[in-house]
Formats: structure tokens, sequence, C-alpha cells
């Protein structure tokens, strides 16, 4: 007998863990709150909350004072501080502070964003695009023709840029259409934009960066991870209202706290199947590729000093990425997320099934996802060789393959190209490619050689290895082919991406090696659009379509890079080795492990300073806030909506959370409002930005 489905809805409550949950301002769970942690969150608290954040460039950002002053993450300003740097005046080294505003440097590249209004469009994207949908009653449809569906992207295209333009032209700012559950809805995001910024404060990097690369996705950490702009407009301060105060109090273990920023994209849409993909296939093998550069470049000697740049920039890119392969993979062997993974989904499937609404076989689309990566499992590895990531680490193989491509693709409709080389792409392609940046033969020969090896494993039935190596071995080839290359040359990049047919006769020896795999390298990468991103695409437009039938707004969705608000409460944990880890990093901590040599060694007004720090001052804290990638900068405010501290990076175990959120170990890692301003104070003597700040005099324990 079947249950009806309403029953099933009424049964299937929402099973959000802890503190999850990347949420709309104008969704945000108040009675969740109030029933976790007995407080009432006001509308008056988020609209200060959305007034006061920024979205600045990849990062966020917070609104400080009335007169346009922003805190943020020192990430977000680091070419600022690279290019407003001199010979005489090293700012990466030393830092930056604008004791006058006359001081204040422009930042030329860096744009603020802050949302004003949030509206609710669908009907107005929806209704235009009906007459392209089929006749059909079910309110997930079949399949449609190519045509058709052409027609339906068209007029919802031509919808959306209508209200952007109309939102636009009626207030004069920046408008932009945002689509939510994967097209179940829209919302129209009007921001107002601040396009003239200017650098206030900017820490030493060794710092911010306190640990170097080694201590990403780490905690404990010990990090001065910020800096301060100053909105300007017609050639003023800007006047800004709606600001965070500066908390006196600072943090304490077991707090209250929100988040606010412009988190990444996450996936959480992803099936059972797709994650056990990753798991087993994708990310091991990604890994293994990385851990071999990775020891590569580690055992590389070095010639020139302009060689141990480029081998040292290298590695540290190498080192995050391996870094953050390594954490997603360890949060996917964790049998605890895939158990609530695969509990969830059954009863959302089992949910969907007894829906009278929905078409009989819509749980299917579980069992398509899964028959897909199955089927797709044996071309996984000559995937990542010949096309994506494919060389990694080798300057000169993806620069020759830009070469090829873009000359290729340009020849090609718009629409018809890799993504990568549409027009809206070529700018920042364009960028990458024609950077002067230096690049070393000996590194490249030794990456190449590699990658080579690679190729030769995979066998002449994936690789034509007589066309590329002939009768000679891996390093012999490698070596030909960067001496015979004059790709280094930026001008001679131009000249051969300009032309298809210079492109495709050229002798150059990198140009010659892409050409070899590039047939084989499309072949795969249509295969894996056609059999696996168009799939993942539809599962994850109609599992969100069921999860906001069933949901509504108590669902949020995905995050897109846009403003959202998340909670959550300051947190100690035990590490995976069951060893306790405090909720906040202190001064003397720092100290304490700082030394002579780089990553950990102090700046010399630190090391002065010593005496006159208050050596207990928290410094950096974890809470179990919801974030990703975007949240760098965010503001982190009380029950009193003060500033008690700033986002700046999550430990390794919250990598997993991009799939599925859990605050068993996941931590959000901040930098404490009580050691910005001791730093500021003591070590910078920034009394200025202090007072503007707003930020009481402190007594200082046992050290005067």
């Amino acid at each position: 007998m079947k249950i009806p489905g309403v029953l099933f809805v009424c049964a299937l409550a929402l099973p959000l863990l802890g503190d999850e949950g990347m949420w709309l301002f104008n969704e945000f769970p108040k009675d969740a709150v109030k029933k976790a942690y007995s407080f009432e969150v006001t509308d008056a608290f988020l609209e200060t909350l959305r007034l006061a954040t920024l979205r600045i460039g990849g990062s966020s950002g917070s609104f400080v004072s009335a007169g346009g002053l922003m805190l943020t993450n020192r990430e977000a300003v680091a070419n600022c501080v690279a290019k407003l740097s001199t010979p005489e005046h090293d700012y990466v080294k030393d830092g930056f502070y604008a004791a006058a505003g006359s001081d204040e440097r422009a930042c030329p590249s860096l744009e603020a964003s802050v949302l004003l209004t949030l509206e609710d469009v669908t009907s107005q994207i929806k209704e235009p695009v009906k007459e392209a949908a089929p006749k059909n009653s079910k309110p997930v449809p079949a399949l449609v023709t190519e045509k058709a569906a052409a027609e339906t992207l068209a007029k919802r295209n031509a919808a959306i840029a209508r209200v952007e333009k109309a939102c636009a032209e009626k207030t004069g700012d920046a408008c932009s259409v945002v689509a939510l559950s994967s097209g179940e809805r829209y919302h129209l995001y009007h921001y107002k934009n601040y396009t003239d910024l200017r650098l206030v404060f900017a820490p030493e990097a060794a710092m911010a960066f306190f640990g170097g690369d080694k201590a990403t996705f780490t905690y404990q950490r010990y990090e001065l991870d910020l800096a301060f702009l100053r909105a300007y407009e017609n050639g003023k301060p800007a006047v800004t209202p709606h600001f965070l105060k500066w908390s006196a109090e600072g943090v304490k273990d077991t707090d209250l706290l929100f988040v606010a920023g412009s988190p990444a994209a996450t996936s959480r849409l992803d099936t059972s199947a797709q994650l056990i993909y990753y798991r087993d296939t994708e990310m091991p093998l990604r890994a293994q590729r990385l851990a071999a550069r990775i020891d590569l470049l580690s055992n590389f000697t070095p010639k020139t000093d302009d060689s141990r740049r480029v081998a040292e920039a290298a590695l540290r890119s190498l080192g995050l990425s391996y870094k953050s392969t390594a954490g997603l993979l360890i949060g996917l062997r964790d049998e605890r997320l895939l158990i609530r993974k695969v509990n969830f989904e059954k009863r959302l499937r089992t949910a969907v099934e007894h829906d009278t609404k929905l078409a009989s076989d819509a749980g299917k689309v579980w069992d398509d996802v899964a028959t897909a990566y199955k089927t797709w499992t044996p071309f996984e590895k000559p995937y990542q060789i010949l096309e994506q990531p494919a060389a990694q680490g080798s300057s000169l193989f993806r620069i020759a393959r830009q070469v090829l491509r873009l000359s290729e693709e340009r020849a090609k409709p718009n629409e018809q190209r890799l993504p990568a080389y549409r027009d809206s792409a070529l700018a920042s392609l364009e960028l990458a490619l024609y950077s002067p940046a230096p690049i070393d033969d000996a590194l490249e020969i030794a990456l190449l050689t590699q990658y080579l090896e690679e190729l030769k494993a995979l066998g002449e039935k994936e690789v034509p290895l007589k066309a590329i190596l002939g009768s000679k071995t891996p390093a012999q080839m490698a070596t030909e082919f960067v001496a015979s290359s004059k790709l280094k040359d930026v001008a001679e990049r131009k000249r051969l991406a300009g032309d298809k047919s210079a492109a495709a006769q050229s002798d150059d020896g990198m140009l010659r090696l892409v050409r070899a795999l590039d047939d084989p390298a499309r072949k795969l990468l249509k295969k894996h659009q056609d059999s696996i991103e168009t799939l993942a695409a539809s599962a994850s437009e109609k599992i969100a379509q069921y999860r906001f039938r069933i949901w509504g707004p108590a669902d949020y969705p995905d995050a897109t890079s846009t403003p959202r608000v998340t909670f959550g409460s300051v947190k100690a944990y035990h590490d995976r080795t069951e060893a306790s880890v405090v909720f906040a990093t202190t001064f003397g901590g720092l100290f304490h492990l700082a030394g002579p040599t780089e990553p950990f060694k102090l700046p010399q007004r630190w090391a002065d300073a010593k005496p006159q720090l208050d050596l207990i001052t928290p410094f950096d804290f974890v809470s179990t806030c919801d974030i990703s990638a975007g949240n760098s900068g965010s503001p982190t405010v009380n029950r009193n909506g003060q500033l008690v501290g700033m986002v700046f990076d999550a430990n390794l175990e919250s990598l997993p959370s991009t799939y599925m959120y859990t605050d068993d170990l996941a931590r959000a890692v901040h930098v404490a409002s009580q050691g910005m301003a001791e730093a500021l104070d003591t070590v910078y003597k920034a009394t200025g930005l202090l007072k503007e700040l707003g930020v009481p005099e402190r007594k200082k324990s046992g050290t005067e």
C-alpha cells in the first residue's frame, strides 16, 4: 500500500547538522537560533549586518567606521601592497600604515560591493520561458529537444538581462540576477559598488602569513591576516552609517557568533555515489600525481636565484593543491560523513518517490548518477593525464596548450567554443597567457620528464607515443621540447595565438607536443562533458528542485559567491588523535613558536614589542560557523552585533564541508578582535586607527 506523499513530507524534517547553513539574509532561520542559543535575531540585526558586509574581489570584508573604513583579509590587498612597494619602501616586507588621510594610497584594481536589496524575481524570469517549454502537466518535465532547450535558455537569459537592465537604470547601481536551487527560483541582487579604495593598513607578510604555506588549512594559528582600506566617493571618504562597532570584550569560549560574507560555490547536492567516486577514484589519483611533483621539486637543485624563486613558487602552488586535495580525501574517508549522506539521501528519495506531484520515476536520478560514474571510472586516469589537469607545474605546457586552443577556438562561433575560450572568459585567459612571469628551463625539463613518463605508462592505446618519443627517453625528449620552444617570448605567444595556421604548422617543440596530444585529449573532454558534466548538472538541478519542493526556504541553497549569513559558536575540539585543541591561541604562543628562520621569524618590531605586549591576549580562534572559500575577510559578530573577529581560513577537516557540513572537527579560523587591537596599539602604534575604530584604551596585565 502506498502511503500518501504528504505524510512523508511532514515526516521528513530537514536534517540540518548543528550550526549548518549558508543562509540568505531574507530567509535566515531565526527560530533555529532561538531554539539552540536562546537568542532572538531581529530584522534590524540582520539589516545592519548585511549593509555593513562587503564583497571585495574574491574575498569578503566589512565597514568598521562611519567614514568608509573597511576591514578585510591581507590576501585581498596583496597585489595592491606589492604594486605600491618600491626599492625604497618594501611594504610587503615592512607593512604599511597611513597615519593621516593624505597618506592613504589608491588600490586601482580593487572594488567593494555592498548588498542594498534582495528581491525574488522568479516569476519575471520564468513566465517568459513558459511558451518555450514542452506541454507537460508534470512539474519536472521529461527531456526536451535540443532546439526547445536552446529556445528556453535564450528566453531565460533575455528575461534576466531585462530585469538586470531595468534595475540598473532605475537605481544607477550594479544589479545581478542569481539562480538559486539550480534555477528553481531567481533573486535580484542590487549592489552599491565602491571603486575608489585606498590602503590604510597592512601588516608585514611575515605576520599575515606566519608559519608559511605549511600552516594553511591548519590550526593552531598565529596570523595577523588582516588589512584596512577606505572607500572614497567624489574624492572624499565615503559616508557609511551602517558599520560594525568594535567589541570591547572580544570573544570567549562557547560564545554565539554570526559570520557574513560571500562564500564560494559549494557542492552539497552531490550524491553519495559521487562522493564515493571522488573518494575511491578521482581524489587518490590527484593526490598521487601532486605528491610525485612535490617530491620532485623538493629535491630540485636550482643553479640561480631566479631559478630558486620560480621553483619555490611552483612548490607553494602544488603544495596548497595537495593539502586541499588531501583534506577533501580525509573527510571523504570519514565513514560518518558518508553514512550521514546516505541516510539523508534515502529519506529524500523516499519522499520524492511518494510525492504524487512528481513523476513516478523521479527517484531514478540517483541511479542514473551512480551508473554514469561507474561507467566513467576507467577513463578518469587518462582524462586527468591528457586533459585536466594534464602536465601540472609546467608553465610551458600550459602556455602551449592555451596558444594552440585559443588559435583554434577563436575561429568558432562564441557559443560553440570551449568555456575557457569564450568571449566572456578571454580577458582572464589572456592575462595569464601573456604574463611575463619568469620560466626556468631546468625546472621545465624536470617537470616535463615526469609528465612524459606518465604518458609512457598510459601506453600507445591512449597516447601516440611513437610520434612523441620516437626512440628517445622521456628525459631526452623533454630537453628537446623545451630547448626548441620560443614560447617564453610573450610576443611569440601572441603571434601564434592569433594565427591558427601558424600555430598548426609551427615547429616549436612545446607546440609539437600539445598538438600530438590534442586529439585524444579533446575526445576525452567531450566524453566527460557528455557523460558526466551534463548528467551531474541535470541531476543537481532535479535534486535541488525536489528539496525546494519539500522544504522550501527552510532549505538553504548551495553557495553562489553572493552574500550569505551563518551562525555558530566558539568551540574547542579534539583532533583525530584525540588531542585537545584550545579554542584560541595567544600572543604567548606566538613567541613560543617563533624562531630565527622563515617562516617563523618575527619582524624586528614584534621582537622589540614583546615586553610591552599582554601575552595572554587571544590571537586567533576557531568556531563552528559554516564557511567556504570566499569567506576570507568575513566579519564575525556577537549577539550585540559587535565585531569580535574576522575569518581568514579554515582547518583541514573543514574542507569536506564543500560536500556536506559537519561540526565534529571542522572549524572556521578567525583573527580575534582582541589580538587585532593589541597589535595595532602596542606593535604598530596606530592610535589614529584605533580611535576611529572606537577601541577603548585597555589595561595590560602584568606588563606595566
